[in-house]
């Protein structure tokens, strides 16, 4: 697979040279491939938001590359704006960051700043609001009318209305009910499936994570632990959970169901996974 993003011995410290510095991601090196999915997990404070910021520069590192398209992307600082465009980040709990009279404003206001005008300005706002799930009606709303799960679609169109090339989430579904994580997430699904675009998603939810990516990088304090499919680092679990991190509930099922003797591969870790290997055991078991 074709790289689009390449982190070469990312190092970002804080406060040099005082009694509080240290170090919030050390020696990081991974890539990114054009149209993957790519998830992020890592307990608190284990350099996850760090790492991200770096990617589309909001943050320079200390040490170390960050490359798009094989260009580092401080080579030119006056060009950081132009990064920033191509790979949109959406922070946690987006919806604060909503200002505009309406909508459509708001979804109008990152595509504008990139010098989109008339009608592909439109284009770019209405798409964007369809692969979230927002109605037409809704555009012309105070985004302050919006349920909680609209307002977080709202802030997401107007990321995705930049059309960047590179898309990261960080926990989009924190603070939501389960049908508006699902929801949401279901819409975050279409846009990869429909655009083909990179998603980088970080999230403390292993349920959504297992359900959704293509590959895992797990960071624990400042640096990768792993990396890899999901079968390889679920399989994994003892090293996840006294890494403090959660594993998926399918995982913990399965874990258990090994400790009293029942025959379930360590990669098992979603529910229909888990319904298959029982119903295997289950007819092998009937078949003797």
């Amino acid at each position: 697979m074709e790289s689009i993003l390449q982190i070469r011995h990312l190092t970002h410290t804080y406060s040099i040279g005082t009694p509080f510095e240290r170090d919030a991601v050390k020696d990081i090196s991974f890539e990114v491939g054009r149209g993957e999915f790519l998830g992020i997990i890592g307990h608190t404070g284990s350099g996850k938001s760090t790492l991200i910021q770096h990617l589309n520069g909001l943050l320079r590192p200390t040490e170390g590359q960050v490359l798009l398209d094989g260009k580092d992307i401080w080579a030119d600082p006056k060009q950081i704006r132009d990064v920033r465009f191509r790979v949109g980040l959406v922070f946690q709990y987006p919806e604060y960051q909503l200002f505009e009279e309406t909508v459509y404003k708001d979804i109008a206001f990152g595509p504008t700043n990139q010098g989109k005008r008339g009608a592909e300005l439109d284009r770019c706002v209405r798409d964007a609001a369809r692969l979230v799930g927002l109605r037409e009606d809704q555009l012309d709303k105070s985004p302050f009318e919006l349920s909680g799960g609209q307002k977080r679609r709202a802030a997401l169109a107007g990321v995705l209305a930049m059309e960047p090339d590179v898309l990261i989430l960080d926990e989009p579904t924190a603070g939501l009910d389960p049908a508006g994580r699902e929801n949401l997430m279901e819409n975050i699904r279409a846009y990869h499936r429909e655009q083909g675009k990179t998603i980088l998603l970080v999230s403390h939810s292993m349920d959504e994570i297992a359900r959704n990516v293509d590959r895992i990088l797990v960071i624990k304090s400042a640096r990768i632990l792993m990396d890899g499919t999901p079968p390889e680092v679920f399989s994994r679990s003892e090293e996840l959970l006294s890494a403090g991190l959660d594993i998926p509930h399918a995982a913990r099922i399965a874990a258990a169901l090994r400790q009293r003797g029942v025959p379930i591969p360590p990669a098992v870790y979603t529910v229909d996974a888990l319904e298959r290997e029982i119903l295997r055991l289950r007819k092998e078991a009937a078949s003797c």
